[in-house]
């Protein structure tokens, strides 16, 4: 693994960290909607610090949710529960920020933070695994591509 990409990968997840400050700050200002979008994109740039370390990424949210699960819920490395996290705060972004009329909960803001917040702690835990060389990284396979 290259000091390049562990960089990359370290700033991803300190974005991550970041962007869910600013959803904790949302939602203690009931602006709910906007506490929503950033846990949901606390939650995807996590995410993809993961996929630098095996130097897989996609243009499309869904892309990099898909390579997620592939590379690292398929194969075991992390639970079925953080492939279901990320994949409903997808969705309750999208609500949230593109369809009229929506106005969140301050419960459903609370549920995508928490989400959130677990989700990155998993994230950071097994990227430290990773650099650290205690697990090794997912073999990246071209089929079905």
């Amino acid at each position: 693994m290259t000091d390049y990409v562990r960089d990359l990968s370290a700033h991803r997840l300190k974005k991550a960290k970041d962007v869910l400050r600013q959803a904790d700050l949302l939602l203690k200002n009931a602006e709910y909607d906007g506490s929503i979008n950033r846990s949901y994109y606390a939650i995807f740039n996590s995410i993809r610090a993961l996929l630098a370390l095996i130097g897989v990424d996609s243009r499309k949210h869904s892309g990099v949710i898909s390579c997620f699960d592939r590379y690292f819920v398929k194969t075991g490395y992390l639970d079925k529960q953080f492939s279901k996290i990320a994949h409903n705060a997808f969705d309750v972004r999208q609500v949230s920020d593109y369809q009229d009329f929506q106005m969140p909960t301050c419960e459903q803001a609370k549920e995508q933070y928490d989400d959130a917040e677990r989700f990155i702690a998993e994230i950071a835990r097994i990227r430290g695994l990773f650099i650290r060389g205690a697990l090794s990284l997912p073999t990246i396979s071209l089929e079905g591509l």
